[in-house]
């Protein structure tokens, strides 16, 4: 009877062990170098994770994580100057992807298209035919979407408004390309960030922002990574 109980005790171990390994879920952070560095919201991210006990995580992505002072899960696809429209003509993502294989993917990205006067509609066409490739990749893929930061660049008076454009179509275009199976889910980046006291060039977070940033992502990847 000990024997018996013992074998039942190291299955159900087994069991459990094997459930843990399974419900991991790989996150891949997509974006510029907003998402890639300088800026530590990732690492800050990752921290608030691990101390509310969320730890069945893996960040995934071609590129390292920069210095934040800490060791965390730092790998990402954050490519300085990228632009979505940029990533979509050189088709870029579908490799990411396959390398990478996410559960979840968060993306911020629209900045440098912005910068270079690309139209709402022409960024959001990007965004789907990204989404579409991220269904490809994993049917039922989790994919955060943010409206993103504010930018106030000395060289771009006409950034901050297209910023505002780009955020006020994201919705709609969500809605549109929202699905059960893999749903799209809008996180406000936007509101509370200052760019003059929570970036150092009217673009980047600097501390303040990028605490800022890691919040604004914070309860929408707890529920996916839940859900």
């Amino acid at each position: 009877m000990v024997r018996f109980i013992v074998h039942v005790v190291g299955v159900a171990l087994a069991l459990a062990s094997l459930g843990l390994a399974q419900s991991q879920v790989r996150i891949m952070a997509l974006g510029d170098s907003i998402t890639g560095s300088p800026g530590c919201w990732r690492a800050l991210l990752w921290r608030k994770l691990q101390t509310a006990g969320i730890t069945n995580t893996k960040f995934v992505g071609t590129l390292p994580g920069q210095g934040c002072g800490f060791t965390y899960d730092g790998a990402n696809e954050g490519h300085g100057g990228i632009l979505a429209t940029g990533i979509v003509s050189r088709k870029e993502l579908p490799g990411w992807l396959s390398s990478s294989k996410p559960d979840v993917v968060m993306m911020h990205l629209g900045t440098n298209d912005v910068w270079n006067n690309q139209s709402p509609a022409a960024i959001l066409a990007a965004f789907g035919t990204m989404v579409d490739w991220m269904r490809a990749s994993k049917p039922g893929m989790k994919i955060l979407v943010a409206q993103i930061i504010p930018m106030k660049p000395s060289n771009c008076a006409q950034c901050g408004q297209r910023v505002i454009d780009l955020n006020t179509a994201i919705p709609e275009w969500a809605a549109s390309k929202n699905t059960t199976e893999s749903p799209i889910v809008v996180v406000d980046c936007w509101t509370g960030f200052n760019p003059a006291t929570d970036t150092g060039d009217g673009v980047h977070p600097n501390n303040a922002g990028s605490q800022k940033v890691a919040d604004c992502w914070y309860g929408p990847l707890v529920t996916a990574i839940k859900g």
